[in-house]
């Protein structure tokens, strides 16, 4: 049975870095990467620590075993990786709703991985689920990026609520930058 929480141990921490090395795109075939997506940034034992030192991470496990993550992080991560910097300048150039991201309360998914064999059950909802209801007393957006050759990534996305709100090239590739507005106006349906 899978449960979903955050991060409270180091083993879930090597667990998710487990995770992320099996679903790099430098780790995978082409052919792998297109059908069944892939991470990008490679973020290391003491990064990982940093993020949840932060905010904890949302998880998957099975048992023990992590099967999927969704990363928190906060503006103060911006410098510790070169690819998260990037994103995070790239949303303070952005307006949304008429006003600056940079002068809103956000949360960046900053990496999000979902194990073979566990993709396409609802899990990436389920997750994003918890992710939300984890963080949005805090927070009024949930905003992350997925390369524009992961189409995979980006429909899980959008199923999940998130909608693009910009296009933008950094790091040497194309990305979607999305946006799930969790503010309460958002909530209601439009009848």
């Amino acid at each position: 049975m899978v449960t979903i929480k955050r991060v409270t141990e180091l083993s879930e921490l090597e667990g998710i870095k487990k995770l992320q090395e099996e679903n790099l795109k430098k780790n995978l075939t082409a052919e792998q990467a297109e059908l069944e997506g892939f991470v990008t940034a490679d973020y290391s034992i003491d990064f990982l620590q940093q993020l949840h030192g932060e905010n904890p991470s949302v998880i998957a496990k099975d048992k023990e075993r992590v099967v999927g993550y969704a990363l928190v992080a906060l503006p103060a991560a911006r410098h510790q990786h070169a690819l998260l910097a990037d994103l995070f300048d790239a949303i303070d150039t952005i307006e949304y709703d008429n006003q600056l991201l940079r002068n809103s309360k956000y949360v960046v998914v900053g990496q999000l991985c979902i194990a073979r064999g566990y993709r396409g059950t609802g899990l990436l909802q389920k997750m994003y689920q918890y992710y939300k209801e984890s963080l949005m007393m805090e927070f009024d957006y949930c905003i992350t990026d997925v390369a524009e050759n992961n189409p995979r990534s980006l429909k899980a996305h959008q199923k999940s609520g998130f909608q693009i709100i910009a296009t933008l090239k950094y790091g040497g590739l194309d990305w979607n930058i999305i946006l799930w507005d969790w503010r309460e106006h958002s909530h209601t349906a439009a009848w």
